[in-house]
Parts: C-alpha cells; sequence; structure tokens
C-alpha cells in the first residue's frame, strides 16, 4: 500500500464520495432502480427535471465530525 499521511487518504475518500454523488442525478435519471435504494442511504428529491440527491449518513457523518471538533477545540 502507498504510504500516505492520514489527512490525503481522508481527502481522497471525501473527493471520491463527492465524485459519486454528482454523478448520481445522471444515473437516477437513466436508471431508475437506483431510486429503489433504502432512504437512509441515498435519499433522492426529483420535482419536473430538478434532482436532488443527498446521503443521511454522509450528512450525519459531517454534523458529527464538525460536534467532535467544536467540542474538542472549546471545551476540551
Amino acid at each position: 500500500m502507498i504510504d500516505m499521511h492520514p489527512i490525503t487518504m481522508l481527502g481522497i475518500i471525501l473527493i471520491s464520495i463527492g465524485i459519486i454523488l454528482v454523478a448520481l442525478p445522471f444515473l437516477v435519471k437513466y436508471a431508475p432502480s437506483l431510486g429503489e435504494i433504502h432512504p437512509f442511504i441515498i435519499y433522492i428529491y426529483h420535482r419536473n427535471n430538478f434532482y436532488f440527491i443527498t446521503s443521511p449518513i454522509l450528512l450525519l457523518t459531517f454534523i458529527i465530525s464538525v460536534m467532535f471538533f467544536l467540542l474538542a477545540k472549546y471545551i476540551l
């Protein structure tokens, strides 16, 4: 395995997740079976020609990490 700094590895993972989330609206438009995935994994909102896709798991991870960072910086 390539020896990388942990922050670099985290950045690569987050960029990969971002690319996947950007590609999801196009995939849902052409493969509607993706819309049947459990809403906690991928939430899809579409109205007319507007598609909004997010991952509640990713949002929860972000909120928890920000809260942990703020607690560690200001309280601990």
